[in-house]
Protein backbone atom coordinates (compact mmCIF):
# COMPACT_ATOMS: atom_id res chain seq x y z
CA UNK A 1 0.00 0.00 0.00
CA UNK A 2 1.36 3.78 -1.36
CA UNK A 3 1.30 6.89 0.93
CA UNK A 4 -1.96 7.61 -0.88
CA UNK A 5 -3.60 4.60 -0.44
CA UNK A 6 -2.63 4.46 3.46
CA UNK A 7 -3.95 7.89 3.87
CA UNK A 8 -7.22 7.14 1.98
CA UNK A 9 -7.92 3.99 3.85
CA UNK A 10 -7.36 6.29 7.35
CA UNK A 11 -9.95 8.62 6.30
CA UNK A 12 -12.19 5.99 5.63
CA UNK A 13 -11.63 4.27 8.60
CA UNK A 14 -12.31 8.05 10.68
CA UNK A 15 -15.19 8.65 8.61
CA UNK A 16 -16.19 5.01 10.04
CA UNK A 17 -15.20 5.73 13.50
CA UNK A 18 -17.39 8.94 13.78
CA UNK A 19 -20.03 7.79 12.02
CA UNK A 20 -20.33 4.25 14.52
CA UNK A 21 -19.69 6.94 17.33
CA UNK A 22 -22.56 9.22 16.42
CA UNK A 23 -24.86 5.97 15.55
CA UNK A 24 -24.81 4.07 19.25
CA UNK A 25 -23.04 6.52 21.91
CA UNK A 26 -19.80 4.36 22.40
CA UNK A 27 -16.43 4.06 21.12
CA UNK A 28 -13.44 1.12 22.05
CA UNK A 29 -10.51 2.95 23.47
CA UNK A 30 -8.37 1.79 20.51
CA UNK A 31 -10.28 2.97 17.85
CA UNK A 32 -10.78 6.24 20.50
CA UNK A 33 -7.02 7.00 20.51
CA UNK A 34 -6.85 5.88 16.60
CA UNK A 35 -9.70 9.06 16.46
CA UNK A 36 -8.19 11.56 18.76
CA UNK A 37 -4.24 10.87 16.84
CA UNK A 38 -5.36 11.68 13.47
CA UNK A 39 -7.56 14.39 13.59
CA UNK A 40 -5.25 16.69 15.88
CA UNK A 41 -1.88 15.24 14.72
CA UNK A 42 -2.72 14.88 10.89
CA UNK A 43 -5.39 18.20 10.67
CA UNK A 44 -7.77 15.45 8.60
CA UNK A 45 -10.11 18.68 8.16
CA UNK A 46 -13.32 17.18 6.13
CA UNK A 47 -13.50 14.36 8.83
CA UNK A 48 -13.10 16.99 11.72
CA UNK A 49 -16.08 19.17 9.79
CA UNK A 50 -18.04 15.86 9.80
CA UNK A 51 -17.71 15.24 13.38
CA UNK A 52 -18.62 18.58 14.61
CA UNK A 53 -21.42 18.66 12.23
CA UNK A 54 -22.76 15.26 14.20
CA UNK A 55 -22.05 16.67 17.60
CA UNK A 56 -24.33 19.56 16.60
CA UNK A 57 -27.04 17.53 15.67
CA UNK A 58 -26.91 15.32 18.64
CA UNK A 59 -26.92 19.05 20.33
CA UNK A 60 -29.97 19.82 18.43
CA UNK A 61 -32.15 16.61 18.49
CA UNK A 62 -31.90 16.70 22.55
CA UNK A 63 -31.90 20.55 22.82
CA UNK A 64 -32.84 22.34 20.23
CA UNK A 65 -31.20 25.52 19.96
CA UNK A 66 -31.63 26.06 23.48
CA UNK A 67 -28.53 27.57 25.61
CA UNK A 68 -28.80 27.32 29.55
CA UNK A 69 -27.75 30.27 31.34
CA UNK A 70 -26.45 29.61 34.97
CA UNK A 71 -25.61 32.19 37.70
CA UNK A 72 -22.50 31.36 39.22
CA UNK A 73 -21.06 32.69 42.73
CA UNK A 74 -17.54 31.98 43.59
CA UNK A 75 -17.98 32.51 47.31
CA UNK A 76 -14.74 31.67 48.82
CA UNK A 77 -10.94 31.80 47.31
CA UNK A 78 -9.22 29.79 50.17
CA UNK A 79 -7.92 26.23 49.87
CA UNK A 80 -6.55 23.94 51.90
CA UNK A 81 -5.05 21.98 48.85
CA UNK A 82 -1.83 22.02 46.99
CA UNK A 83 -2.83 21.16 43.09
CA UNK A 84 0.03 22.02 41.73
CA UNK A 85 -1.95 23.67 38.41
CA UNK A 86 -4.10 25.87 40.79
CA UNK A 87 -3.82 29.68 41.97
CA UNK A 88 -6.08 29.08 44.97
CA UNK A 89 -3.41 26.62 46.24
CA UNK A 90 -2.99 26.83 49.74
CA UNK A 91 0.81 27.63 49.19
CA UNK A 92 0.11 31.06 47.36
CA UNK A 93 0.65 33.49 49.74
CA UNK A 94 0.41 36.03 46.85
CA UNK A 95 -3.73 35.93 47.08
CA UNK A 96 -6.18 37.85 48.70
CA UNK A 97 -8.11 36.00 50.30
CA UNK A 98 -12.10 35.92 51.04
CA UNK A 99 -15.02 34.28 52.28
CA UNK A 100 -18.71 35.53 51.50
CA UNK A 101 -20.80 35.35 54.30
CA UNK A 102 -24.17 33.00 54.25
CA UNK A 103 -26.27 36.12 53.62
CA UNK A 104 -24.22 37.83 51.36
CA UNK A 105 -24.49 34.72 49.28
CA UNK A 106 -28.82 34.07 49.72
CA UNK A 107 -28.48 38.09 48.88
CA UNK A 108 -26.86 37.42 45.58
CA UNK A 109 -28.73 34.45 44.66
CA UNK A 110 -31.78 37.09 44.92
CA UNK A 111 -30.81 39.78 43.17
CA UNK A 112 -29.99 37.25 39.84
CA UNK A 113 -33.30 35.50 40.51
CA UNK A 114 -34.63 38.91 39.81
CA UNK A 115 -32.61 38.83 36.75
CA UNK A 116 -34.08 35.63 35.61
CA UNK A 117 -31.50 33.13 37.12
CA UNK A 118 -32.86 29.65 38.02
CA UNK A 119 -30.27 27.95 38.46
CA UNK A 120 -27.20 28.80 40.65
CA UNK A 121 -23.80 27.42 40.61
CA UNK A 122 -22.02 27.73 44.32
CA UNK A 123 -18.40 27.20 43.35
CA UNK A 124 -15.44 27.46 46.28
CA UNK A 125 -11.86 26.72 47.36
CA UNK A 126 -11.80 22.92 49.61
CA UNK A 127 -12.76 25.94 52.51
CA UNK A 128 -13.67 23.89 55.96
CA UNK A 129 -15.77 26.91 57.51
CA UNK A 130 -18.54 25.99 54.82
CA UNK A 131 -19.45 23.00 56.92
CA UNK A 132 -22.51 20.90 55.57
CA UNK A 133 -24.69 22.40 58.89
CA UNK A 134 -23.72 26.50 56.82
CA UNK A 135 -24.24 25.15 53.41
CA UNK A 136 -26.99 23.21 54.23
CA UNK A 137 -28.40 26.14 56.10
CA UNK A 138 -27.39 28.47 52.54
CA UNK A 139 -29.49 25.87 50.45
CA UNK A 140 -32.27 25.63 51.99
CA UNK A 141 -32.88 29.59 52.09
CA UNK A 142 -31.97 30.34 49.14
CA UNK A 143 -35.00 27.24 47.85
CA UNK A 144 -36.98 29.63 50.08
CA UNK A 145 -36.72 32.88 48.58
CA UNK A 146 -36.18 31.68 44.93
CA UNK A 147 -38.22 28.58 44.94
CA UNK A 148 -38.51 27.40 41.20
CA UNK A 149 -34.53 27.80 41.26
CA UNK A 150 -31.89 24.85 41.39
CA UNK A 151 -28.53 24.90 43.33
CA UNK A 152 -25.95 23.52 41.66
CA UNK A 153 -22.76 22.90 44.42
CA UNK A 154 -18.85 22.66 43.78
CA UNK A 155 -16.88 22.75 46.69
CA UNK A 156 -14.72 19.94 46.22
CA UNK A 157 -14.02 16.51 48.50
CA UNK A 158 -16.57 15.83 51.32
CA UNK A 159 -17.47 12.23 53.08
CA UNK A 160 -20.38 9.94 51.63
CA UNK A 161 -22.54 11.27 54.85
CA UNK A 162 -21.72 14.90 53.96
CA UNK A 163 -23.01 14.50 50.71
CA UNK A 164 -26.21 12.56 51.52
CA UNK A 165 -27.02 15.81 53.67
CA UNK A 166 -26.02 18.14 51.31
CA UNK A 167 -28.80 16.16 49.27
CA UNK A 168 -31.75 16.13 51.86
CA UNK A 169 -31.00 19.65 52.51
CA UNK A 170 -32.02 20.70 48.50
CA UNK A 171 -28.85 20.46 46.70
CA UNK A 172 -29.69 19.32 42.66
CA UNK A 173 -26.43 18.96 41.55
CA UNK A 174 -22.80 18.26 42.14
CA UNK A 175 -19.60 19.38 40.20
CA UNK A 176 -16.13 17.46 41.15
CA UNK A 177 -14.12 17.39 37.89
CA UNK A 178 -11.77 14.22 38.14
CA UNK A 179 -9.33 16.48 36.49
CA UNK A 180 -7.13 13.23 35.34
CA UNK A 181 -8.01 9.36 35.16
CA UNK A 182 -4.93 8.17 34.91
CA UNK A 183 -4.09 8.01 38.58
CA UNK A 184 -0.26 8.70 37.98
CA UNK A 185 -0.82 11.49 36.28
CA UNK A 186 -3.71 12.75 39.22
CA UNK A 187 -0.83 12.21 41.47
CA UNK A 188 1.24 14.34 40.21
CA UNK A 189 -1.03 17.47 40.12
CA UNK A 190 -2.80 16.76 43.50
CA UNK A 191 0.18 15.91 46.71
CA UNK A 192 -1.62 14.87 49.55
CA UNK A 193 -4.80 13.79 47.95
CA UNK A 194 -6.48 10.14 47.48
CA UNK A 195 -7.20 9.28 43.82
CA UNK A 196 -9.05 6.36 45.10
CA UNK A 197 -10.89 9.38 47.55
CA UNK A 198 -11.98 11.20 44.23
CA UNK A 199 -12.91 8.68 42.18
CA UNK A 200 -15.86 7.30 45.10
CA UNK A 201 -16.32 10.74 45.81
CA UNK A 202 -18.17 10.63 42.25
CA UNK A 203 -19.47 7.39 42.70
CA UNK A 204 -20.81 8.69 45.58
CA UNK A 205 -22.76 11.60 44.56
CA UNK A 206 -24.02 9.20 41.75
CA UNK A 207 -25.18 6.85 43.98
CA UNK A 208 -26.96 9.41 46.16
CA UNK A 209 -28.96 10.85 42.77
CA UNK A 210 -27.08 14.36 42.30
CA UNK A 211 -27.05 15.43 39.09
CA UNK A 212 -22.99 14.93 38.57
CA UNK A 213 -20.86 16.50 36.80
CA UNK A 214 -17.19 15.81 36.07
CA UNK A 215 -14.44 16.41 33.47
CA UNK A 216 -10.84 17.27 32.82
CA UNK A 217 -7.89 19.36 31.81
CA UNK A 218 -6.78 19.52 28.41
CA UNK A 219 -3.08 20.15 27.60
CA UNK A 220 -0.98 19.14 30.36
CA UNK A 221 2.58 18.64 29.61
CA UNK A 222 2.63 14.79 30.96
CA UNK A 223 -0.74 13.79 29.18
CA UNK A 224 -0.68 11.40 26.84
CA UNK A 225 -3.37 10.59 24.25
CA UNK A 226 -4.10 7.36 26.27
CA UNK A 227 -5.20 9.10 29.16
CA UNK A 228 -7.68 11.32 27.37
CA UNK A 229 -9.09 8.49 25.87
CA UNK A 230 -9.45 7.15 29.24
CA UNK A 231 -10.79 10.58 30.92
CA UNK A 232 -13.83 10.11 28.48
CA UNK A 233 -14.22 6.78 28.59
CA UNK A 234 -14.55 7.07 32.30
CA UNK A 235 -17.41 9.82 31.67
CA UNK A 236 -18.92 7.65 29.31
CA UNK A 237 -19.15 4.64 32.17
CA UNK A 238 -19.84 7.23 34.72
CA UNK A 239 -22.85 8.31 32.92
CA UNK A 240 -22.56 11.93 34.03
CA UNK A 241 -24.85 14.35 33.92
CA UNK A 242 -22.59 17.23 33.22
CA UNK A 243 -19.45 17.26 31.34
CA UNK A 244 -16.62 20.13 31.98
CA UNK A 245 -13.84 19.90 29.50
CA UNK A 246 -11.68 22.80 29.66
CA UNK A 247 -7.89 23.65 28.42
CA UNK A 248 -4.82 24.16 30.94
CA UNK A 249 -4.40 27.35 31.69
CA UNK A 250 -1.25 28.13 33.75
CA UNK A 251 -1.10 30.22 37.09
CA UNK A 252 2.27 32.01 37.60
CA UNK A 253 2.10 31.22 41.22
CA UNK A 254 2.21 27.44 40.89
CA UNK A 255 4.53 25.01 39.88
CA UNK A 256 3.32 24.65 36.60
CA UNK A 257 2.94 28.19 36.18
CA UNK A 258 5.53 27.80 32.86
CA UNK A 259 4.07 25.71 31.06
CA UNK A 260 1.75 27.01 28.32
CA UNK A 261 -1.90 26.85 27.67
CA UNK A 262 -4.09 23.68 26.41
CA UNK A 263 -4.52 23.35 22.77
CA UNK A 264 -8.17 24.84 22.13
CA UNK A 265 -8.50 22.88 19.23
CA UNK A 266 -8.19 19.64 20.94
CA UNK A 267 -10.65 20.80 23.55
CA UNK A 268 -13.12 21.30 21.06
CA UNK A 269 -12.49 18.14 19.91
CA UNK A 270 -12.97 16.18 22.75
CA UNK A 271 -16.20 18.28 23.47
CA UNK A 272 -17.81 16.76 20.23
CA UNK A 273 -16.39 13.43 21.33
CA UNK A 274 -18.12 13.82 24.74
CA UNK A 275 -21.40 15.12 22.96
CA UNK A 276 -21.73 12.10 20.93
CA UNK A 277 -20.96 9.61 23.95
CA UNK A 278 -23.39 11.62 26.18
CA UNK A 279 -26.16 12.90 24.19
CA UNK A 280 -28.01 14.51 26.58
CA UNK A 281 -25.27 15.67 29.13
CA UNK A 282 -25.45 19.46 30.12
CA UNK A 283 -21.71 20.84 28.95
CA UNK A 284 -20.77 24.18 30.00
CA UNK A 285 -18.54 26.44 27.86
CA UNK A 286 -15.63 26.80 30.76
CA UNK A 287 -14.15 30.19 31.25
CA UNK A 288 -10.47 28.52 30.84
CA UNK A 289 -11.82 27.85 27.44
CA UNK A 290 -13.12 31.08 26.49
CA UNK A 291 -10.15 32.92 27.97
CA UNK A 292 -8.05 31.10 25.22
CA UNK A 293 -10.21 33.36 22.60
CA UNK A 294 -13.42 34.70 22.65
CA UNK A 295 -14.77 32.67 19.32
CA UNK A 296 -14.66 29.31 21.03
CA UNK A 297 -17.84 30.50 22.26
CA UNK A 298 -19.45 29.85 19.11
CA UNK A 299 -17.14 27.12 17.73
CA UNK A 300 -17.87 25.55 21.22
CA UNK A 301 -21.75 25.96 20.99
CA UNK A 302 -21.09 24.32 17.44
CA UNK A 303 -19.19 21.29 18.69
CA UNK A 304 -21.98 20.00 20.95
CA UNK A 305 -21.43 22.48 24.25
CA UNK A 306 -25.26 24.17 25.56
CA UNK A 307 -24.32 25.88 28.77
CA UNK A 308 -22.89 29.38 29.60
CA UNK A 309 -22.50 30.36 33.25
CA UNK A 310 -21.92 34.35 33.64
CA UNK A 311 -20.05 35.46 36.51
CA UNK A 312 -22.73 36.72 38.64
CA UNK A 313 -20.16 37.00 41.80
CA UNK A 314 -20.08 40.88 43.68
CA UNK A 315 -17.89 42.88 42.13
CA UNK A 316 -15.33 43.47 44.90
CA UNK A 317 -14.67 39.41 44.77
CA UNK A 318 -14.19 38.27 41.16
CA UNK A 319 -10.40 39.96 40.59
CA UNK A 320 -9.90 37.40 43.35
CA UNK A 321 -10.59 34.04 42.21
CA UNK A 322 -7.70 33.48 39.97
CA UNK A 323 -7.19 30.11 39.46
CA UNK A 324 -5.05 30.90 36.46
CA UNK A 325 -3.80 34.02 34.72
CA UNK A 326 -6.07 36.06 32.81
CA UNK A 327 -8.93 34.88 34.25
CA UNK A 328 -10.39 38.00 34.28
CA UNK A 329 -10.47 38.15 30.37
CA UNK A 330 -13.13 35.97 30.47
CA UNK A 331 -15.58 38.64 32.61
CA UNK A 332 -16.79 40.28 29.55
CA UNK A 333 -19.30 37.53 28.81
CA UNK A 334 -20.23 38.05 32.76
CA UNK A 335 -20.77 41.67 32.09
CA UNK A 336 -23.27 41.35 29.69
CA UNK A 337 -26.30 42.59 30.37
CA UNK A 338 -28.94 39.51 30.07
CA UNK A 339 -30.60 41.09 27.71
CA UNK A 340 -27.43 41.57 25.64
CA UNK A 341 -26.61 37.91 25.83
CA UNK A 342 -29.70 37.06 25.03
CA UNK A 343 -29.12 39.28 21.55
CA UNK A 344 -25.22 37.60 20.73
CA UNK A 345 -26.67 34.12 20.98
CA UNK A 346 -29.72 35.44 18.60
CA UNK A 347 -27.29 36.24 16.16
CA UNK A 348 -25.37 32.89 16.30
CA UNK A 349 -28.57 30.91 15.93
CA UNK A 350 -29.03 30.19 19.67
CA UNK A 351 -31.82 30.81 21.86
CA UNK A 352 -30.94 31.57 25.66
CA UNK A 353 -33.11 29.48 28.23
CA UNK A 354 -32.61 30.72 31.65
CA UNK A 355 -34.81 27.80 32.96
CA UNK A 356 -33.55 25.58 35.42
CA UNK A 357 -32.36 23.19 32.63
CA UNK A 358 -32.61 19.73 34.08
CA UNK A 359 -30.74 16.66 32.92
CA UNK A 360 -33.75 14.40 31.56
Amino acid sequence: MNVNEENTHIRSNLATIIEELYKNNSITKADLILLISELMLNANAKEKEYLFSLANKTRSKAFGNSVYIRGLIEFSNICSKHCAYCGLRSGNKNVSRYRIASEGIIEQCMLGYELGYRTFVLQSGEDSYYSVEILGDIVKKIKTVCKDAAVTLSVGERSYEEYSKLKENGVDRFLLRHEAYDSDLYSSLHPNMSYTNRINCLKSLKSLGFQTGSGFMVGLKAQTVSNLADDLLFLKKLEVEMVGIGPFMPHSDTPLGNQPSGNGELTLLLIAIARLLLPRALMPMTTAFLSLNQSYLTRGLYAGANVLMPNITPTIYKGKYNLYDNKRATEGLSSLKIEELKDRLNQYGYRMDMSRGDFI
